[in-house]
């Protein structure tokens, strides 16, 4: 963060100072006191179950040099109204100071971790990257991450997610992308904004806040995704695997679950063979790969990035192997979309290993009154893949989706522990996928999978 007296930050989001104003705030913002370090300024956010001004002395004694709060407690700090509403407006502010900062906004129903990831790893190669943190990329995730450059910060990164229409456009303010990029238009939040098509309104804001010096980096995996270009006056960068996208992938090969593919640019074209697990982050590696041929960044540079580039956020396609049998976590979040590129993922591990297939699956959460039906949509892709055992745990809304005569057999399981007892059925080379949504806590179900093989195999938990 650029340095700025704890008077300033108050003149800038129209706060009232206490303590010791002269105090130079020098650190991201920070809402975990634990997480505080010298010079950072605490977030006293007030959440259903704490607090954050029962806290300030906690966040002091690890460094803080002062506080963001809506009433005076002890110590050097600004008072405000709201407290997102002001770290927003700080943020805004300190974009402003850096006008040669290139900041990257990246949203989308499903990939926006990966791609991030992916692009962090490579512009981090080339200058000093800030980038969102896991998937931090609400109303407080997306300042405080914009608000960890400074004037030797060269890229920075933000995911932008969005529970309602509006959402997006106000970050979009805050931050000015120089650069859009939209992945895809799915089901993910289904249940909160109703259709498809309001979704892909949301989506779109991103480009539509571009300036006409800003490129908008667009995926041509779904109508909705490529008729944003009417957003746009400025700048397009298309990318998918058609012959007439800009960025695209060719000779596509699947080797162990991994892809391997000709990345063609309109510059020219180089081979990568990708680390990560599934054919979906083809789509994902090209997003990455279409911004950095925006920003300039040789081809040979981005295929090495995207060649060398291993997972950076947990519970993502995970793949663990214990005692021959393979276990993939992906237990971080689901929607239909990614499911089904999940369940593409066992089946090619089991073909490969020639193990038989369990699909561990739990509830999507937030697809609203189509819930049943997508859940069920799921479920008919085991089938057709021929996924062996579809493990439906806490939701009997896949059986729907599985025929009478399928060759995948259907359990139906009321929680985790119950789940585990299924483990005893397991043999050597058998391939497991655990997927749910994140508040569903599959986590817990991977290791206790790990956990309870070691046991049977006769291994230590150690």
């Amino acid at each position: 963060m650029i340095p700025l007296t704890i008077k300033q930050i108050a003149e800038i989001v129209g706060g009232k100072t206490y303590g010791d104003a002269s105090q130079v705030i020098t650190s991201a913002p920070v809402f975990d006191s634990r997480l505080a370090i010298k010079g950072s300024l605490f977030l006293a956010l007030i959440g259903e179950k704490s607090d954050g001004h029962d806290f300030t002395k906690d966040a002091s004694s690890n460094g803080a040099a002062g506080f963001m709060t809506t009433r005076e407690v002890e110590g050097n700090g600004i008072v405000v109204d709201d407290v997102l509403v002001a770290v927003r407006a700080l943020a805004a502010y300190v974009r402003k100071q850096l006008p040669k900062l290139i900041v990257i906004g990246i949203t989308g129903s499903s990939g926006k971790t990966t791609t991030k990831d992916l692009l962090a790893s490579i512009l981090s190669s080339r200058a000093n990257c800030v980038f969102t943190k896991a998937s931090f990329n609400n109303e407080l995730g997306a300042p405080i991450t914009l608000l960890e450059c400074d004037t030797n910060t060269k890229y920075c990164i933000l995911e932008m997610g969005a529970r309602h229409q509006g959402d997006i456009a106000a970050l979009c303010e805050m931050a000015r992308p120089n650069v859009g990029v939209v992945l895809r238009v799915g089901t993910a939040h289904l249940g909160e904004f109703g259709s498809v098509e309001k979704i892909a309104q949301t989506k779109g804001e991103l480009i539509q806040s571009l300036g006409k010096d800003a490129i908008a980096v667009l995926g041509t995996y779904d109508p909705h995704t490529k008729a944003m270009k009417s957003h746009h006056a400025g700048r397009i960068i298309y990318f998918g695997e058609n012959s007439n996208d800009d960025v695209r992938a060719a000779d596509i090969e699947m080797r162990e679950a991994r892809p391997h593919f000709d990345l063609v640019t309109p510059a020219c074209r180089d081979a990568v063979g990708m680390r990560l697990i599934g054919a979906h982050q083809i789509s994902n590696a090209l997003a990455a790969a279409a911004v950095c041929t925006a920003l300039d960044i040789p081809i040979e540079v981005i295929a090495s990035g995207l060649s060398t580039s291993d997972l950076a956020s947990k519970w993502r396609m995970q793949i663990n192997e214990v005692k021959d049998l393979l276990i993939i976590n992906d237990s971080y979040n689901a929607n239909p979309e990614s499911m089904n590129a999940a369940l593409d993922s066992l089946a090619l591990f089991a073909q490969e290993r020639g193990g038989a297939s369990w699909a561990f699956l739990g509830q999507m959460h937030e697809l609203g009154a189509q819930s049943d039906a997508l859940h069920a949509s799921v479920a008919r892709h085991a089938h057709e893949l021929g996924i062996d055992h579809l493990v439906s745990i806490g939701t009997r809304a896949f059986a729907e989706g599985i025929p009478a005569q399928s060759s995948t057999t259907l359990h139906y399981c009321q929680d985790i522990t119950q789940a585990l007892s299924l483990v005893s059925h397991f043999a050597p080379g058998d391939v497991v996928l655990v997927k749910a949504s994140r508040s569903e806590h599959f986590e817990t179900l991977s290791q206790g999978i790990e956990d309870s093989w070691k046991e049977l195999c006769g291994e230590d938990k150690k």
